[in-house]
C-alpha cells in the first residue's frame, strides 16, 4: 500500500493541529515559536504533496513554495529568538504574559 494524497494531507492537518495547541497554550516565548514553526512544517507537507500528486504545467512551483516557506520560517526564527534573548536579560523571564515592554 503506497501513501496517497489523503494520507500526508492528514498528516498535514494533524500537525498543523499540534502546533496550534502548542502555540495557543504554552506561556513560554519558545514554546509558543515552537508550536508556530510546526505549523509552518505542516504547511510544507501540504504544498510538498500537492506538489507530488497533481498535475501542473509549472512542474517546480511546490518546491519553490516550500524552499520560501523555510526562507521565511529562518527569519521569523532568527528575530523572534533574539527578541527572546534581549527580553530575558531586561526582565529576565520569557513568559508571554510579562511582556509589557510596548505599553506606555
Amino acid at each position: 500500500m503506497t501513501p496517497g494524497l489523503d494520507h500526508f494531507l492528514t498528516v498535514g492537518a494533524l500537525l498543523f493541529c499540534l502546533g496550534l495547541i502548542v502555540a495557543l497554550s504554552k506561556r513560554n516565548a519558545i514554546g509558543v515559536l515552537m508550536g508556530i514553526e510546526l505549523m509552518l512544517n505542516a504547511v510544507n507537507v501540504t504544498l510538498l504533496a500537492f506538489h507530488r500528486f497533481t498535475e501542473s504545467a509549472n512542474p517546480v512551483a511546490g518546491q519553490t513554495f516550500v524552499v520560501f516557506v523555510i526562507t521565511v520560517a529562518a527569519a521569523e526564527a532568527a528575530v523572534a529568538l533574539a527578541l527572546a534573548v534581549s527580553f530575558y536579560r531586561n526582565r529576565e523571564t520569557v513568559d508571554v504574559d510579562r511582556i509589557n515592554l510596548l505599553r506606555s
